[in-house]
Order: structure tokens, then sequence, then C-alpha cells
């Protein structure tokens, strides 16, 4: 018998790199057939990780109601808004509330002064740290909603279980400070949603609220100037506006009066979400 030995040919480097990347092609092909394949939860044929996003708007004309990235009917399945589909000048004027940094006195005086009552949307520690200015606000006539226990990305909280928690810690919390129970109105945090959170706020009996006006008014160290709010609030306000607010905010404070006013003048008056 024959010795036999193998050669090995010399590899260049153009060869090397085409073999290098046949095999990552490969891999990518395969890994991608074994995500594809798997069957998705049924929440009407939607992925809690495929649809998850960021509620968004799209002013197309001025005085008219924006496009949002769902319709007024689509939303309506799951008890959820935006905007009320009127072409009366109606407002529905919401805050959200995490902090309040000393601004609510100013923000309900003013409400006071128009005859006006707002919805707040508040995290559980606004209640744990101000329980006797939540039931003044309630007193006031104001709806509270639920902002969640912790402000958490909903979207990502793929049970029952742990999204009922954030919000029934926030209702234990409105129920201990007021003796009544909290109003089943809920706001997704930061407006990130999926269709599956939205399933699942209307098994637990809320109504969800997004938007369809709001402005850059959270941070504290950049705050708008007066010109700044009343360009955003002024040029894009329209018919069935749902008005998003941060208590956070100074300038809100300073210039709620006005803003109201200046709103009025424009024929518009204010409605109460209870009436959506």
């Amino acid at each position: 018998m024959k010795n036999f030995r193998l050669k090995f040919f010399p590899i260049s480097k153009v060869h090397l790199m085409i073999l290098i990347l046949f095999a990552a092609a490969f891999c990518t092909g395969s890994l991608l057939g074994k995500t594809t394949g798997q069957l998705l939860p049924d929440y009407g044929s939607v992925s809690a990780s495929s649809e998850n996003t960021s509620w968004g708007l799209s002013f197309q004309e001025k005085g008219k109601r924006p496009i949002g990235n769902a319709s007024i009917e689509e939303l309506k399945k799951y008890n959820a808004y935006y905007a009320a589909d009127t072409e009366e000048k109606i407002i529905y004027l919401t805050f959200d509330c995490g902090y309040e940094n000393g601004n609510m006195p100013k923000i309900l005086e003013a409400l006071k002064k128009h005859q006006v009552s707002a919805a707040f949307f508040v995290v559980g520690n606004f209640i744990s740290d101000h329980p006797d200015l939540l039931k003044k606000m309630i007193q006031a006539g104001h709806t509270i909603g639920n902002h969640t226990m912790t402000h958490p990305d909903m979207s990502f909280i793929s049970s029952m279980q742990g999204f009922q928690k954030e919000l029934q810690d926030v209702e234990k919390l409105y129920q201990s400070a007021t003796g009544s129970s909290m109003p089943k109105y809920y706001r997704p945090p930061r407006g990130i949603y999926s269709p599956v959170n939205l399933s699942m706020a209307k098994e637990l009996g809320y109504k969800t609220f997004f938007w369809s006006l709001a402005y850059v008014d959270w941070y504290q160290d950049k705050q708008p100037t007066k010109e700044e709010t009343f360009e955003k609030l002024l040029g894009r306000i329209h018919p069935g506006a749902i008005v998003l607010l941060h208590s956070t905010s100074s300038t809100n404070a300073d210039i709620l009066d006005e803003l109201l006013t200046r709103w009025e003048a424009m024929g518009y008056s204010f409605g109460s979400l209870q009436d959506l």
C-alpha cells in the first residue's frame, strides 16, 4: 500500500475572506429562519414585541386634528382615545403628574378661575408624596387617572400579572388616601404601547388616553419660553383635542391662565374625559 500524504494548498487572503463571509451568511440565514418560524401569542394576531411603538402625531393642516399612529376607529376597539371625533370647538385638558415641583397651586388656581375640569394622570409617588393635594384636586372637580406605579415601559411587560400590578398599586394608594375607588383611566408612560397592552387595559376595565396635542415641556433645565409655548399650543389646537401638559413645567404654571384665556377667545370651551 502506498503512503498518502495530505497536501495543504496555500489559501490567499481573498479566498479566506470569501470563506468567512459564506459562513457568516449561512449562520445568519439559519438564525433568521428560526426566529421567523416562531409562533406568536394570539392577541388579535399581534405580537407584543413586534408592535411596540411610541405614540406619535403628524400635523397636516392648521386647526385640524392631526393624524395619529392609530385612527380613532382603530383605538375604539380597545376603549382607547387620542381625540374626540367632532368639529365642535372643545378641548379636553390633561396633565401628567410625576412631580409637581411647586407648580400645582398656580395650575389649580388658573383652572378654578376658568372653571375648567382637567384630568391628572398620576404616578404612584405623587399620591404618596401629596395625599392632601390629591384630595384638594378631587374636591375641585378634577379627574385622577392612572399613570402607573413606577412609570416603566409598559410595552415590555408581557404578563397580565405584571401589567395589572403597575395599575393596582396606584389604585391601592388612591384608595388609602381618599377612601374611594380610583377612576379607570390609564395613560401609558411616555406614550409607549402595544396592542397587547391596550387589550390588557381594556380587560381590566380601563379606558386608555393618548393625546392629540403636546409639546416638549418636561425638561427642568430646558424649559420652553412663553413664545415657544404659545406657538405650539395655540397654533396646533383643534376641535376635540386631548391636550397633554406636564405639572413639572414651570412654564405651564406661569402661562396657564393666559393660555386658557386665549383658547377661549378662539371660541373653545372645555370638556371632561367622562364626556368621551
